[in-house]
């Protein structure tokens, strides 16, 4: 997206300039960039608070282009001032006199500068990120490629449908440290792998979440993560990320097809629900498996035979092109402690996080 400046006078800039490793002591994380900016990427965390929207940003550039520098600042100024006051009105009105926020813009120029001086005037104490969202997305990038080899990663692998995801959220409640990649991307990592109502995330916000969740991790204890590709659904895992998941220890965990069978209805329950939305799904797959295949696997969707249709999909499709991939990527995969699934119950994944926390204590 290109970044035009919209000239408007630019406040007394007399707030503390901070960098990304400060952010955790300030309260609240403001973003005053325009609502499709903010949508791309943002701070995790941070409120959006456009000092100027996409159409007034779009307006005072117009202005400025086709009339003068000068009508552009006057129209910008009253833009901004109006929004500010918006927003102390409606978001900061209940701020405590000791309330300590952060404002970014794109650079960390002239719209960060207007709202943090307007803050600072009121008597808050104002931090203005040095560099702006550029800087913030600088430190992301080399903090994705330089802290994941650092880590000991613990990858559980499985079939599709076994339960990986189910035992991460097992260790989580257990206080161990994980690295939930499908729930940062919004997707199951597969071609059914959509979330309703759950659009993923640009690549930026991805990399964003990600980079998050790593800053909070202590490299002494392990992190536990799923086995993935390179891509969960339209989003890249980072390379140095994936590269360092790869060469973890892996647990590998099993479970029998009829099990998987069901919990795999219980996981796509929006399927069972809506057979129309599942074929368009299948669609993607006619290039592999031809028009006659996909047919068969919608007549069975269709007729409501869902144990048939599973037990297809995992022998014919999931299974083998999962276990090319985990023999191709993890070179420990053979090596791996193997837990058995024994039930679809909480207990169950509870008593498999524990096996997995003291076979990692060895």
């Amino acid at each position: 997206m290109t970044k035009t400046h919209h000239p408007y006078a630019a406040a007394r800039q007399d707030s503390t300039l901070v960098n990304v490793t400060q952010l955790a002591g300030f309260d609240e994380v403001i973003d005053v960039r325009s609502e499709s900016e903010f949508a791309e990427d943002h701070v995790p965390g941070a409120i959006s608070c456009p000092v100027l929207s996409d159409a007034e940003r779009a307006r005072v550039g117009t202005i400025y282009k086709q009339q003068s520098a000068f009508d552009a600042k006057k129209i910008g100024a009253a833009l901004v001032s109006r929004n500010i006051a918006r927003h102390l009105e409606a978001s900061f009105a209940g701020r405590p006199r000791g309330w300590r926020p952060l404002v970014y813009c794109w650079r960390g120029g002239s719209r960060s500068g207007a709202l943090a001086d307007v803050l600072q005037q009121v008597g808050w104490r104002v931090g203005r990120l040095d560099g702006g969202y550029k800087a913030y997305r600088r430190a992301v990038i080399a903090d994705l490629d330089e802290r994941p080899p650092q880590f000991d990663w613990r990858v559980i692998c499985g079939l599709t449908g076994s339960g990986k995801s189910r035992l991460l959220r097992a260790l989580a409640q257990r206080g161990s440290q994980v690295l939930d990649l499908e729930a940062l991307a919004a997707h199951r990592g597969s071609v059914l792998g959509n979330l309703p109502g759950a659009p993923q995330p640009s690549q930026k916000m991805f990399e964003s979440r990600v980079w998050a969740e790593l800053r909070k991790f202590d490299a002494a204890q392990p992190v536990w993560v799923e086995a993935e590709s390179k891509k969960i659904g339209s989003v890249r895992v980072p390379e140095t990320l994936i590269a360092s998941m790869w060469n973890g220890e892996c647990i590998r965990l099993d479970a029998s097809v009829s099990l998987r069978v069901a919990m795999l209805k219980d996981e796509y329950q929006h399927f069972v629900s809506d057979p129309a939305l599942l074929g368009t799904q299948l669609d993607c797959l006619v290039a592999h498996y031809g028009q006659d295949r996909i047919g068969a696997w919608k007549r069975l969707a269709g007729a409501g035979e869902w144990d048939a249709l599973v037990r297809e999909l995992l022998e014919n499709h999931y299974d083998p092109a999962y276990t090319r991939s985990t023999l191709k990527h993890y070179p420990h995969y053979a090596d791996g402690v193997r837990l058995e699934v024994t039930a679809d119950s909480d207990a169950a994944f509870e008593e498999l996080a524990v096996q997995c926390l003291r076979s990692a204590a060895k």
